[in-house]
């Protein structure tokens, strides 16, 4: 498992390591990343809400590496989740695998914080001789979660105690029981009783018409492959540089502004898939 540095981050993955980073010995963080980078972190799992790694360092034996968060309680995750389920644009994107700019607006509004506020709020251990915390063991774990909170928004939430399948399902019951309520008399369709004539009487303009909510719970709307059809076309062969021997700067701007297109477009189609506005 390797670290590679990454200039464009996503922000909920930077604000994690902002926290990291305004730790006050530089040196020891330039070693944490260098053991995040040459593969020195073995292995990283979810033991419930607790992150459990192993770090190879100086011994033959690798260092284990525990880190957590405070989790919040099932009454606080419930007005969390309500809160989510009144925008429908918060599902939206987190279906997507990505976090809404906004988020942090739903947690302070019933007086809790996603991120963590210092490295004190932070609970880790390491099995090495080294008192300090965050050593360079759990320096690289703080930096390879980074990477899996740009890969996977909801592995932060599970570190606050919910795991993305619960999230999900607690947001398409709410979601459920509201596109119940709004339709608690639904209209009969208007058939004529049947004549000799005409022994089965439809309507064929309203045949195809269903006048009961759809079950929310049968319907799953999920993002589409890491691999877009902008990956598999490649850059686009616009004219290079003499000089360049590589991509052409015009073709880089073209992919960048087509990838932000693609990007919101497809969360757009998750909306008009969930056929909801505002909650």
């Amino acid at each position: 498992m390797t670290y590679t540095l990454q200039t464009n981050r996503e922000w909920w993955s930077q604000r994690w390591l902002d926290l990291l980073d305004s730790y006050r010995f530089k040196k020891r963080l330039e070693r944490a990343r260098n053991y995040a980078r040459q593969g020195n972190v073995l292995s990283i799992e979810f033991k419930g809400a607790k992150v459990l790694a192993k770090v190879q360092g100086s011994e033959p034996e690798p260092y284990k590496v525990s880190l957590s968060l405070d989790s919040f309680s099932d009454e606080e995750w419930g007005y969390v989740i309500e809160t989510m389920s009144q925008k429908a644009i918060f599902a939206a994107k987190l279906l997507a695998g990505e976090m809404p700019q906004n988020i942090e607006e739903v947690f302070t509004s019933n007086g809790l914080s996603l991120f963590p506020f210092t490295l004190g709020d932070v609970h880790s251990k390491c099995s090495c001789p080294d008192k300090a915390n965050p050593c360079k063991h759990i320096g690289a774990i703080y930096y390879q979660l980074g990477d899996r909170f740009s890969e996977d928004p909801f592995v932060l939430f599970q570190l606050r105690g919910r795991t993305k399948e619960q999230i999900i399902s607690d947001l398409r019951q709410l979601r459920s029981g509201k596109a119940g309520n709004k339709v608690e008399n639904p209209s009969l369709i208007d058939v004529p009783a049947p004549t000799k004539q005409n022994p089965y009487p439809l309507k064929i303009d309203t045949f195809w018409t269903y006048q009961e909510p759809l079950e929310s719970s049968l319907v799953v709307i999920a993002p589409g492959v890491s691999e877009t059809v902008l990956d598999v076309l490649g850059n686009i062969p616009l004219a290079k540089d003499e000089e360049n021997t590589g991509s052409s700067p015009a073709s880089d701007l073209v992919m960048k502004y087509l990838q932000t297109v693609y990007k919101d477009v497809s969360q757009k189609a998750v909306l008009a898939a969930m056929n909801v506005g505002e909650m």
